[in-house]
């Protein structure tokens, strides 16, 4: 099936689900939503109303990045709760599977990575909201209704995840990469009870409105497992000197500490963040070696992508010195 038939078979099913939902609305064509990272991703209108449409690209099995089924399930489990994320509107099984969630209003913005930039205190603010967002995300009952989680996973087997995606990177791309792994390996540390994950939290990933969260997006990666994964991840996000050639400073952002300190709300800190820091910086290597080997090959233009490899490379030799 091409991919204009594929498109067009889909816009005459979300138009009828639609339609069977808000009959006397007027339903509007799909059109591409730019952003998206896995599936096809589309908005919609029906009457005032506006959804954003995610579906299994034609001739793709729904799994991984793809199942967009798993999403839905997520966010209908979070719904009500105090983990903001957009309303499902409508769930079609059927394959190619789609789902259509409320629009939410707001911007997505990484302070240190992304245009156009925010202010400094708007930045500051969101930050330490979502460090609050992320807490009550791992407080989330891992039993609740329509989750239907999927076994946890520790520290060695996110370790393991990621190293598979750092050793299809080309070795020339990833200097010290084989000892780094090594030195994770060998100092897993021990596990803390298994949370809800979503995968790749940072503020690229929360829709904002001022400075207040309204819609945590993209759970293409949720899982079950140790908190310090999400948490270890979301600080790099904290420091433009995690991105050398690419981040820029952000003055007034909130340090390590007090990302921490926000999350904890009072409680104990954790152990061995050092660890899951340097799983994180290895992660990112992994996912910024894997998209330059993609574009080299054809499969993913961005010319910025061959400002890279020092940066890959940056990032290991960091997460190795992180280990001592």
């Amino acid at each position: 099936m091409s991919t204009a038939t594929h498109v067009s078979e889909l816009a005459m099913r979300v138009r009828d689900r639609l339609a069977t939902r808000q009959p006397t609305a007027t339903i509007g064509q799909l059109k591409p939503l730019p952003g998206g990272h896995s599936g096809l991703t589309y908005s919609v209108t029906a009457g005032d109303a506006k959804y954003v449409v995610k579906a299994v690209p034609p001739g793709q099995r729904p799994i991984g990045r793809n199942d967009v089924l798993r999403q839905a399930r997520v966010l209908g489990a979070l719904a009500g709760s105090a983990v903001p994320v957009p309303g499902v509107a409508v769930v079609d099984s059927a394959r190619p599977a789609w789902f259509a969630m409320d629009f939410a209003a707001g911007e997505a913005v990484e302070p240190v990575l992304d245009e156009p930039e925010v202010p400094a205190a708007t930045a500051r603010a969101r930050m330490l909201a979502i460090a609050s967002v992320l807490r009550r995300l791992h407080e989330t009952d891992t039993h609740t209704p329509g989750l239907d989680a999927p076994e946890p996973l520790d520290a060695a087997g996110e370790l393991a995840r990621w190293s598979r995606t750092l050793h299809a990177v080309p070795d020339e791309l990833r200097p010290g990469g084989e000892d780094l792994l090594k030195r994770l390996a060998d100092d897993v540390p021990a596990g803390l009870p298994p949370v809800l994950l979503h995968g790749d939290f940072r503020l690229g990933n929360v829709l904002c409105v001022g400075e207040r969260p309204v819609a945590v997006v993209d759970w293409e990666i949720w899982s079950v497992g140790d908190p310090r994964i999400d948490l270890g991840w979301f600080l790099l996000f904290a420091d433009h000197r995690n991105f050398p050639q690419l981040g820029r400073a952000v003055p007034g952002l909130p340090t390590e500490a007090e990302l921490l300190d926000t999350y904890l709300d009072g409680r104990p800190a954790l152990p061995a963040m050092d660890w899951f820091r340097a799983l994180g910086r290895m992660k990112m290597a992994a996912i910024m070696g894997h998209n330059l080997r993609r574009h080299r090959e054809g499969k993913h233009h961005d010319p910025d992508q061959e400002r890279l490899p020092p940066t890959i490379a940056a990032m290991i030799r960091t997460a190795r010195d992180i280990l001592g």
